[in-house]
């Protein structure tokens, strides 16, 4: 028995959810969302309530039946909600800017680098601390997919901590060559 995937996830009111043969659509107020679920994993809308239900105990079912519960509930907190990541730019020198679509980075190569801005994601700075990145959607895989592809870029370096890193992400800094005795 899956303990996720038997949990019903409540509807919130101005949220739609429609199911059309396997797919499944969910309009909110920030967007709209579409998911292809697994035939073997049975969806229905009964009231304000998703209900999920597989169809045999094969071990490729029961690990879907909670996984998909999962992917629909985040679904619907994406189209009411929204998810966000913070990166922290640090470095004498690295920096970043936003023209339309597209991200310049400056991080200390020979030349800087253009990042197009994904559609469905909005990139924008944090009005008191310039070197904060605020990476906004309705789509959590999007959202966390841009934001490690944006971290690889330049990683934090662990002998003076420059790089891209998350808001709350802990680096250990590790200590430098010691003199000669």
């Amino acid at each position: 028995m899956s303990r996720i995937g038997n949990l019903p996830i409540t509807i919130p009111s101005g949220v739609t959810i429609s199911i059309s043969g396997h797919e499944l659509t969910v309009k909110g107020a920030k967007g709209e969302l579409k998911f292809t679920h697994h035939p073997d994993i049975g969806v229905s809308v009964e009231g304000d309530k998703v209900i999920f239900a597989r169809q045999n105990d094969e071990k490729t079912n029961r690990c879907l039946h909670g996984t998909m519960r999962s992917i629909v509930d985040n679904m619907i907190t994406g189209v009411t909600k929204g998810f966000e990541e913070r990166l922290e730019v640090r470095g004498v020198g690295y920096r970043f800017n936003i023209s339309g679509k597209k991200l310049n980075l400056a991080l200390g190569f020979s030349h800087p680098i253009d990042f197009p801005i994904p559609d469905g994601i909005t990139i924008s700075t944090d009005e008191e601390n310039k070197n904060l990145m605020i990476i906004q959607g309705v789509d959590k895989q999007l959202v966390g997919e841009t934001a490690a592809l944006i971290r690889s870029f330049r990683k934090p370096e662990p002998y003076k901590g420059k790089g891209i890193r998350y808001v709350n992400e802990r680096v250990i800094i590790k200590q430098g060559k010691k003199a000669a005795k």
